[in-house]
């Protein structure tokens, strides 16, 4: 056996031939239970990052014990494809976005292969291809077809001088396009939607069907759907048939209402607005929709309104109400108008002292019922009702109710449950993305797409010019198809789909992924779903795995799959920090310095300004020139290491600080692993069978080799706490190396363990030993061990001697000694005797297995 570890070398060697044997294959013997183990697919941008190197680290760890332990594992990757990187690569290099993003695919997947994960490679799958998104297709007809998919006019983002629609990503700060720099103007468009709200209430209580989730993720998932319960409260309109329909969650201040305010985008808006005020309206209009709704909506901004001179009636107490416009009010969100109760509301409470807007106070505490006072601020606690004709001296929470009650049988209105969640517009007005499969017929309307018809593939002569309408909608012998009901000449959708339908049901094909004739057969898809674990970055906390939630919940609706949530266990992993150096005294991108321009780490300057820099950890990025590169590591130090010191540096939720030492700490642990085997294997030695007296060092051995397979065990199956598993990994190391009986069974037990138990962490380095070891088969093919519950008993424990509480001695005794027992052990021994002699034992202490205390005068 070589005596140097050579970790380069043993990694391809092993890559190629667990590749040639298949290693990795997902097997399909029935008998044994299933395991899915699944990180987040990743958007082929080119290259892995050392976060990517992170999140897979920790689901091969797990897909490899789980396979050790006697499950069938399904480990896939694929990739997130389509998207907005790809368009602008086309605009800007002139290279098909397929083009650009099957070259970076290739260049992951290879980087992937070199990290030597136990991914099947069978069933990689990626987005942007048509065997896939043809099946995307197929799910949008069947939302189509459950009324779950429909179009309304919805805002977008307009580039007035490209004449296109942009994507709030492709929006500064200022609200400017990043191509053209025009301010971007809001536009209304037709567009697709997906009704999630249908299942707002399955995906809010559901959430108690996911143990397995942080309690954050939960959290944060249930203050997006929102749910609020409240009224539905109708303002009819001073001379109009219409009616201003509001959402409160305060029906108990209605009384206190002192205005109402419409959306500028409402329908009603032209119909209130008086003719001397037109032009300010119509200018304020127009204002407004240059604004982002994160504009709009953004607490720090002052809010901003103007009268329409149109008037309301308060139905409660039939006064007339001034109707505003204001740009905190979107259409979009629940019905697009809202009353004011400056009295009880603190945005209201500002924006009426603003406009000199009345202020009438409904509620007030408990202990000021009876005083008349002036607010300084908006009281938004509950109190006692009071100017509120029938409903005056009722706790406001009880007065809720009863209004609400009141306003049924009045007709204006009823108790409603509101949910913060919108419908999901998933329209683009891109090219790379999945085509949305609908015909537009000028009889029939909109048609979907026969499914003989699927995919309707993206064409490839396609112009892009990041200026005008989507460059699906410029190719007209694309667009213009007959209408596959009644042969009319009609027109294509030229939107594609949010990207996010992509992601939201790939976990269910890699169960079936070379499926040709159907979407995945169920019954493969339910022997494997749902996810056992997912990991993946907290930033998709919210929107991918909701619509995921959303799109199982769907599809089980149409009778394909039969579980109600997708992932049972999900792990958030941390970010991965690199060092960093700032410049306090500049802004914006260029107060990060790249270390490589950090000439001495221990004075660390600015190269342009010689000003002294701030260390710190950040997060990797580009932008911050602190990344390390994974091939960088690996060519140094090898993938085992770099595993190693991923696993070890931190718990997987937490952030890991990157440091060079603790990788070279790891690096020199494998290095002692190595040696360990190498000294076992080139000493030549008997090996008989174990006998049935072991010495005291065997049982120490023994004992710890057991203790390292439980601990390690314990610490990998329950919340994945992979950094104390290797802190235990070498501490059987340290046993073995201390050991004095390495001519001994038990030595050459522990040796064994030490590779198995290491095996899912480090698994080049382990196969290698393995084999030198004399085995033929995979180390990744042997079972899990199991720790012998005897092997964990001491025979001997290390009594500690007090006298007066002061420490005399230390004595090896029978572990199973009683009390009186272990006071005769301490008394008889000479160290003790010293202290003793000539004095009165006034009281004798014994804390079982642990110590005697003498209390002597």
């Amino acid at each position: 056996m070589s005596s140097k570890y050579n970790p380069v070398t043993i990694e391809e060697q092993w890559q190629k031939t667990w590749t040639e044997q298949g290693l990795d294959k997902t097997i399909t013997d029935s008998s044994k239970p299933t395991y899915y183990a699944l990180s987040m697919f990743p958007y082929p941008s080119g290259s892995l990052h050392m976060g990517h190197v992170r999140n897979y680290t920790i689901t091969d760890v797990i897909a490899r014990l789980k396979r050790m332990q006697g499950y069938r594992v399904l480990h896939p990757m694929g990739w997130d494809a389509f998207g907005l990187p790809a368009e602008n690569a086309a605009i800007d290099r002139g290279i098909p976005p397929s083009s650009w993003t099957y070259e970076n695919i290739a260049q992951m997947r290879q980087q992937l292969k070199r990290l030597g994960f136990s991914i099947d490679w069978d069933c990689e799958l990626a987005t942007c291809s048509p065997d896939y998104y043809k099946w995307t297709q197929w799910i949008f007809l069947q939302f189509f077809k459950a009324g779950l998919a429909y179009q309304k006019e919805a805002a977008v983002n307009w580039d007035p001088v490209d004449q296109t629609v942009v994507a709030n990503e492709q929006v500064d700060s200022e609200g400017r396009s990043w191509r053209s720099g025009a301010k971007v103007e809001r536009k209304l468009l037709r567009q697709w939607f997906l009704k999630i709200t249908d299942y707002a209430e399955q995906l809010l209580n559901d959430l108690d069907k996911l143990p397995g989730w942080p309690e954050r993720v939960k959290l944060m998932q249930a203050n997006w759907i929102g749910k609020s319960t409240g009224a539905y409260l109708e303002f009819p309109i001073v001379g109009m048939e219409e009616k201003i329909g509001v959402y409160t969650t305060r029906p108990d201040t209605v009384y206190g209402v002192s205005y109402v305010v419409l959306a500028p985008e409402h329908p009603l808006t032209k119909l209130v607005t008086t003719q001397e005020r037109e032009s300010a309206v119509e200018a304020f209009i127009q204002e407004v929709s240059s604004q982002s709704e994160l504009e709009r909506t953004a607490e720090d901004k002052p809010k901003r309104g103007i009268p329409t001179g149109g008037k309301a009636i308060n139905p409660f107490t039939g006064e007339e109400i001034p109707i505003w416009i204001a740009d905190y009010v979107l259409y979009e969100y629940g019905t697009g108008a809202v009353m004011g109760v400056p009295a009880h509301d603190a945005r209201d409470f500002k924006f009426a002292k603003e406009q000199n807007l009345p202020v009438k106070v409904v509620i007030v505490p408990q202990e000021e019922a009876d005083k008349e006072s002036a607010l300084q601020a908006a009281y938004t606690e509950p109190g006692i009702v009071v100017n509120s004709g029938q409903f005056n001296g009722m706790v406001s929470t009880d007065a809720k109710q009863a209004i609400v009650e009141y306003a049924e049988q009045q007709g204006f209105g009823k108790a409603r449950v509101q949910y913060r969640l919108r419908d999901w517009l998933i329209s683009r007005q891109r090219y790379w993305g999945a085509p949305i499969p609908v015909i537009h017929c000028p009889n029939c309307g909109a048609v979907p797409v026969p499914d003989q018809d699927l995919p309707v593939q993206l064409p490839e002569n396609v112009e892009f010019s990041g200026r005008g309408p989507s460059p699906l909608a410029k190719l007209e012998n694309w667009v213009n198809v007959p209408c596959p009901t009644c042969g009319t000449p009609a027109k294509r959708e030229t939107d594609t789909m949010d990207t996010f339908i992509d992601s939201s049901w790939y976990f269910l094909r890699f169960t079936d992924a070379r499926n040709e004739q159907q979407v995945f057969d169920p019954a493969k898809t339910n022997d494997w779903m749902p996810v056992d674990q997912y990991v993946g970055g907290i930033e998709h906390a919210i929107l991918h795995l909701l619509y995921s939630r959303f799109f199982t919940k769907v599809l089980r609706d149409r009778g394909l799959l039969n579980f109600d949530e997708p992932f049972q266990r999900l792990l958030t992993q941390g970010m991965v920090q690199g060092l960093t150096y700032m410049n306090p005294n500049k802004s914006g991108k260029d107060k990060w310095i790249p270390s490589y321009l950090v000439s001495n780490p221990d004075d660390p300057r600015d190269p342009q300004t010689g000003e002294p820099l701030q260390r710190l950890y950040a997060t990797m990025s580009k932008s911050k020139g602190n990344g390390v590169a994974p091939e960088e590591v690996i060519s140094k130090y090898g993938v085992d290491t770099a595993r190693m010191f991923i696993l070890f540096k931190a718990p997987p939720e937490k952030d890991l600080e990157w440091d060079e030492a603790d990788v070279q700490g790891q690096f020199r642990f494998l290095n002692k692993v190595w040696r360990l085997v190498s000294d076992f294997t080139n000493q030549p030695r008997e090996v008989s069978n174990q006998p049935t007296q072991l010495s005291k060092a065997e049982k120490d051995l023994r004992r710890a080799i057991h203790i390292a397979i439980k601990e390690v065990t314990e610490d990998v199956e329950g919340e994945y706490q992979f950094n104390t598993a290797v802190s235990e990994l070498m501490k059987l190391s340290n046993a073995l190396d201390d050991a004095n009986c390495k001519d001994s069974p038990v030595y050459a037990e522990g040796i064994q363990t030490l590779v198995v138990l290491l095996a899912p962490f480090a698994p080049h380095i382990t196969e290698e030993l393995w084999h030198q070891l004399g085995n033929t088969e995979s180390v990744h093919k042997q079972a899990w061990l199991k720790y012998d519950e005897s092997a964990l008993v001491a025979d001997e424990i290390t009594l500690v001697v007090q006298v007066n509480g002061k420490k005399r001695a230390d004595l090896q005794v029978p572990a199973q000694a009683d009390k009186a027992e272990l006071e005769k052990y301490a008394r008889d021994s000479e160290l003790v005797q010293r202290y003793l002699e000539g004095k009165e034992i006034k009281k004798v202490i014994v804390v079982p297995g642990k110590l005697v205390n003498f209390v002597v005068g």
